[in-house]
């Protein structure tokens, strides 16, 4: 389930990076005005805003899912949800020879 969801993904990002490149500029951000695009028009512009909105969408969701099953998966890490261990005392060493004088 999560290659699948991992796969779609990275279509719907790829996707929306094409989308996105075939809008018309406004000339705002670098000053490059947009003189006739591929696709100009009023019919065109709705289109390409739909779409971008539908695949926007899809990203974040596709987004919010690999998250949570990610978080499932993942087992707890913190110490707070661990308990602690009791460590045994050490026994005294007893020496091997006798210590004579």
């Amino acid at each position: 389930m999560l290659n699948v969801l991992l796969v779609i993904h990275l279509l719907i990002a790829l996707a929306l990076v094409g989308v996105i490149l075939l809008q018309r500029s406004e000339g705002g951000a670098l000053g490059i005005g947009g003189g006739g695009g591929v696709m100009s028009g009023r019919a065109a512009g709705n289109l390409l805003t739909r779409t971008t909105a539908i695949l926007a969408t899809g990203f974040f969701i596709t987004s919010l899912s690999l998250a949570l099953i990610s978080n499932s998966r993942s087992q707890p890490s913190s110490i707070m949800d661990q308990a602690p261990v009791p460590a045994a005392p050490a026994a005294p060493a007893v020496p091997a020879v006798p210590f004579s004088r």
